[in-house]
């Protein structure tokens, strides 16, 4: 540091040593007389005299950062008409008159009173006059001149990043450029070597070296292997001064990463993998992982597996797994326990992309072997055929043998097998199949035109273990047989145009008829026409075969009317080429009908040939008025048809509860005077005159007869019905039905007792029920339930 402060020192005595010397050079070069002025001549003879200057200057120079006691004198201004005498002012401006640069307004001198940073400012520009002293007159035209701050070196280059991040393959060769680094000094690069920058490396070697004047960073050692270090730290530094002793250096850091190339081969960690699989594993199913270890990344380390040799190479496959890089070892076909136990495979990992620069480091792919155990398993049976096709004739009688489907254990064992049909299959249960034997026979004739083709399932399964079980699909054809016998393609109708006798006949047919058949083509085409043989000679028509099963039909005659006939029914017997030949008889209609002269069809209907007119509008309307009136009656007729009529009895409501008088509760019989009174029971029409009845509207007053009413005081139920029952049967208003009265009341306290059956029958009590041979017939029966019981102990 103290020689650091040493050398500073000097360089501002040399600076000022040069600015002394630098103002007196050009204060002596602007002192030549041509600047005071000369004469010259001009043209043709004239003589131009050119204007006096005061004083003549270029620049002033003072040196930055300086730290002395005392102003930095930067220079003086001196003028030709100065005698000394005072009378002249120096006067100075411009950018920092005043503040940094003061002069003497007498003797001229400039100072600077601050210290100058040159990476702040490098230069000032300042107007330099002489004035009279007392009047301010100038003397001289203003000056310009400039203050230059010369530089010294106090600032250290600096880089643009304080860290640097580069990349460069591994194994380059040496002299790969990596990255570069740049330093900037904020000293004048135009004076001395403060900013001539000089790089190095600090630290990084010595795989890395930096160019000295550039900073561009190189690899210094071959084959640098990113699988051994893959990150680089490096310290680059830029000193100034040329790299002298005593230059200002700054420093950055830069982290070099090695990227990867594929410069290694994939290798399997073992050399042998041994896996199993079930013989009842499905295909696709995943049988063992194996995985070649690439140390390097990226696409540089996808590996890829494919199976090269080996006796299971049309049973097994490989994929290879990108996630984890791994080969998946999986079941391409079955493979049978009882067949072959044992499989080797030669599996082969080989690099995806290679880099054609490290080819001579070797092929880049490993093999390894691979062997697969098969295990034993208990495998359901097994059909002979993966499908079966079997053929039977339509119209077969049931228990026809259809074919036959056949299974077997693979197993050791040989468990026997069991058959049975997938009734999902076959719904209509057209088979039954011989469980132990796989015979397959029908249930009842089949029909070819309702299904041709008949798919079923069949199952076989081992009897010991119902769960393992095949499937395989059987296709029954149902053979044709020549059982539908050929009709009309369509429901044909010609029609035959009107004429006299005397008109030829046409050589074209009436109609051409095909025919369809539901049977196969072998009992189908080619069809026959023909007439039948009882109409043979038919004199109207006659009909043509054209033998590629179509026909025409023809008249024979001309002549045709529609008054004497419209229509003809001929019948056409069709034949196929069955064996036998099955035929049928269809009903051609042929119609009669008018034409014009070009033959086309006017019309077809006789009617239409026989009424000359219609209907007028006028009858029409009036068929349609009569309609509307018999409309309009039987609404009326309908509308007084609902209106009910007023009934001749009223029914009230609360009459109709008079009618019916329900007593249920036990009252105390003649003694309970709060009860019933029983004068009702006795006299219905009332103490104080007859009661009229309340169901019916009477067209006349009914007195009672007198003789019929009882005594008030009579107690006899029997004459009290039977009264009851008189005056209904001559009561003449009454409707032809009995007064329905009902009398729930029982008193207490009577002489006749309770006629409850329930409380006799919960009671032990010892009652005289002879008193009910008194009451008369209508109550003999209960008389002899219940008087008797004497009579039964005294039998018994």
């Amino acid at each position: 540091m103290k020689e650091h402060y040493c050398l500073q020192a000097a360089l501002v005595c040399l600076g000022v040593l040069c600015h002394s010397q630098a103002f007196t050079t050009e204060r002596r070069s602007h002192l030549r007389p041509s600047f005071h002025g000369h004469h010259e001549k001009g043209k043709e003879g004239q003589v131009l005299q050119r204007s006096k200057r005061g004083w003549v200057w270029n620049q002033f120079f003072v040196i930055e950062e300086y730290t002395g006691p005392d102003p930095v004198l930067v220079g003086r201004l001196h003028s030709d008409i100065d005698s000394g005498d005072g009378n002249i002012k120096y006067i100075l401006s411009g950018e920092g008159a005043g503040t940094i640069f003061v002069i003497d307004d007498k003797s001229g001198n400039i100072h600077a009173t601050k210290t100058l940073d040159r990476e702040e400012r490098a230069q000032y520009t300042l107007m330099a006059q002489a004035v009279d002293r007392d009047t301010n007159r100038p003397l001289e035209p203003p000056s310009e001149f400039i203050v230059k701050v010369q530089d010294i070196n106090d600032n250290p280059p600096e880089f643009l990043h304080e860290t640097y991040h580069a990349n460069v393959p591994e194994r380059s060769n040496v002299g790969t450029s990596v990255i570069q680094v740049t330093a900037s000094d904020a000293d004048d690069p135009t004076y001395g070597n403060s900013a001539k920058l000089v790089y190095s490396i600090l630290e990084g070697q010595p795989y890395f070296s930096v160019e000295a004047q550039t900073g561009i960073i190189r690899t210094a050692l071959p084959n640098m292997d990113r699988e051994a270090k893959e990150e680089y730290h490096v310290v680059i530094q830029a000193k100034d001064m040329g790299g002298h002793m005593g230059g200002l250096s700054g420093t950055t850091k830069v982290t070099i990463t090695l990227t990867d190339v594929n410069d290694n081969p994939p290798k399997f960690p073992q050399s042998v993998y041994q896996m199993s699989v079930s013989e009842a594993a499905v295909p696709g199913e995943e049988v063992g992982r194996v995985k070649a270890k690439d140390p390097d990344i990226g696409e540089n380390g996808l590996v890829t597996y494919n199976i090269v040799d080996g006796d299971g190479m049309e049973l097994f496959e490989i994929t290879t797994d990108y996630e984890t890089q791994e080969g998946v070892v999986k079941l391409k076909k079955p493979v049978d326990f009882e067949t072959k136990r044992a499989y080797s495979l030669k599996v082969e990992a080989a690099n995806v992309h290679i880099d054609p620069k490290f080819i001579s480091n070797g092929p880049f792919k490993d093999t390894v072997t691979v062997k697969i155990a098969v295990e034993d398993a208990d495998e359901p049976p097994m059909f002979l055929a993966p499908s079966y096709i079997h053929e039977v004739q339509e119209n077969a009688a049931a228990g026809t043998v259809v074919g036959r489907v056949h299974a077997k254990d693979p197993d050791a064992a040989n468990s026997p097998i069991r058959y049975s049909i997938d009734r999902h299959t076959d719904l209509d249960r057209f088979f039954t199949i011989n469980p132990e034997d796989g015979f397959i026979k029908t249930t009842k004739p089949l029909d070819r035109e309702e299904t041709a083709w008949l798919n079923i399932s069949v199952f076989a399964a081992e009897i010991h273990n119902r769960h393992q079980e095949a499937k395989v699909p059987v296709a029954i054809r149902v053979l044709d047989v020549n059982d539908n016998a050929p009709k009309f393609a369509a429901p044909y109708e010609g029609f035959i145009c009107e004429s006299d006798q005397t008109k030829p006949l046409s050589n074209q047919p009436i109609v051409t008829i095909s025919a369809d058949d539901k049977d196969d083509t072998a009992n189908g085409p080619r069809f026959i026409f023909s007439l039948p043989p009882e109409i043979i000679h038919n004199p109207n028509f006659t009909v043509r075969d054209n033998r590629d099963s179509t026909a025409g039909v023809y008249a024979r005659r001309g002549g045709f009317s529609r008054q004497k006939q419209d229509l003809y029914l001929l019948p056409i017997v069709i034949s196929d080429g069955g064996i036998p030949p099955m035929s049928s008889t269809n009903t051609l209609t042929i119609k009669v009908c008018g034409c014009d002269v070009h033959g086309a069809l006017l019309s077809c209907n006789a009617e239409a040939y026989i009424l000359n007119a219609g209907l007028s509008t006028g009858a029409l309307i009036a068929i349609l008025a009569c309609i509307v009136i018999l409309l309009v009656i039987v609404v009326l007729f309908v509308t007084l048809r609902r209106q009910k009529k007023e009934p001749l009895i009223v029914f009230e409501e609360e009459d109709v509860r008079e009618n019916i008088i329900t007593y249920d509760d036990e009252g105390g019989g003649e003694e309970d005077t709060e009860a019933f009174d029983i004068a009702t029971l006795q006299n219905p029409d009332g103490i104080n005159g007859f009661i009229p009845r309340k169901d019916i509207k009477p067209e006349y007053q009914y007195m009672p007869r007198p003789g019929l009413r009882p005594a008030p005081n009579s107690v006899d139920v029997d004459d009290f019905i039977n009264t009851r029952i008189q005056e209904a049967d001559n009561d003449p208003t009454a409707p032809p039905y009995d007064s329905i009265q009902i009398y729930g009341y029982e008193g207490r306290g009577s002489v006749a007792g309770s006629l409850s059956s329930l409380e006799s029958a919960t009671t032990d009590s010892d009652l005289d029920y002879d008193y009910l041979q008194n009451w008369g017939p209508r109550f003999k029966k209960l008389a002899d339930l219940y008087g008797s019981k004497d009579t039964f102990d005294d039998d018994s």
